[in-house]
């Protein structure tokens, strides 16, 4: 572990900030100088970076889950004095627990901070940086059981906050904004349900029908394509009443109902209605 060679290093400069990125991909800095860290250490700062209550022993066996209890003690004493012997050492070490340093920053507790705000009531505009925290997944390339974990962990924790905020947005009549906070949420999972019928109460609310049909269609060609299933019934009921002048139109045109070969007694309808999932192909 070494700093940047055009970085002193007799140790952390006063006010010198230190910070730990893991969303996107590990990432330690000194100030704006990157500080090199072999994998194996990585994963020993990035796992006490997401468990500051974690002991020793519990350490140890997640990042060597296959040793038996001594020798993977023994790999994170190893791995502990390496550390501490340079400078730029982001870790307060105890007899029984390791943390982060009080001082170094880390990028996951700025999103889980900024969406603890957000569902505390807070105004999503004073939020700063709600839609842009959290945009890059945890550590990605790393298929550990704990960076799995917590990676979904983070994963709905934006979720629900970008859609929280959306909704903030559309109650108090920003449309824009709560769009914005969709649409981001829509690119982070372009198959959840939830963002989609928020655009379509959006468009709604603004009178913008065609938007809004256009939406739903756009979601529910997408679920088919990809998942053979229909939109639920709450995205569905979004539409009845922006649709039904259009199937009473649809009607009145008909004149009088022919029945259908094969259906005795039934008339021909309008416009489908987006079906329920009790129309799901097979």
């Amino acid at each position: 572990m070494a700093a940047d060679p055009s970085m002193p290093t007799s140790g952390r400069r006063p006010g010198t900030e230190v910070s730990l990125r893991l969303l996107g991909g590990f990432q330690l800095l000194h100030g704006e100088a990157p500080v090199e860290v072999p994998r194996g250490l990585q994963r020993v700062i990035a796992l006490i970076g997401l468990r500051p209550g974690a002991t020793r022993s519990q350490l140890a066996g997640l990042l060597w889950p296959e040793a038996p209890e001594e020798r993977a003690l023994s790999s994170l004493r190893t791995a502990l004095w390496r550390l501490r012997q340079d400078p730029c050492c982001p870790l307060a070490v105890s007899t029984d627990t390791v943390r982060l340093d009080p001082a170094v920053w880390l990028d996951v507790d700025e999103l889980v901070g900024t969406a603890a705000r957000v569902r505390d009531g807070d105004d999503p505009r004073t939020a700063a940086g709600a839609l842009a925290a959290g945009r890059h997944d945890l550590l990605p390339g790393w298929y550990d059981d704990w960076v799995l974990l917590d990676r979904e962990r983070l994963r709905q924790l934006r979720l629900h906050m970008l859609e929280r905020v959306a909704g903030q947005h559309l109650a108090a009549g920003r449309h824009g904004e709560a769009l914005e906070a969709a649409l981001e949420a829509m690119a982070a999972e372009p198959l959840r349900e939830t963002p989609h019928r928020l655009v379509v109460r959006i468009h709604l609310a603004e009178g913008n029908a065609f938007e809004a049909v256009h939406a739903f269609y756009v979601y529910r060609d997408l679920l088919l394509r990809e998942l053979r299933l229909e939109p639920s019934p709450a995205m569905c009921a979004l539409l009845d009443e922006t649709l039904a002048p259009i199937r009473r139109a649809s009607r009145d045109s008909a004149g009088t109902p022919r029945r259908s070969p094969g259906h005795p007694g039934r008339a021909p309808t309008g416009p489908a209605r987006p079906a329920s999932p009790s129309r799901r192909n097979a």
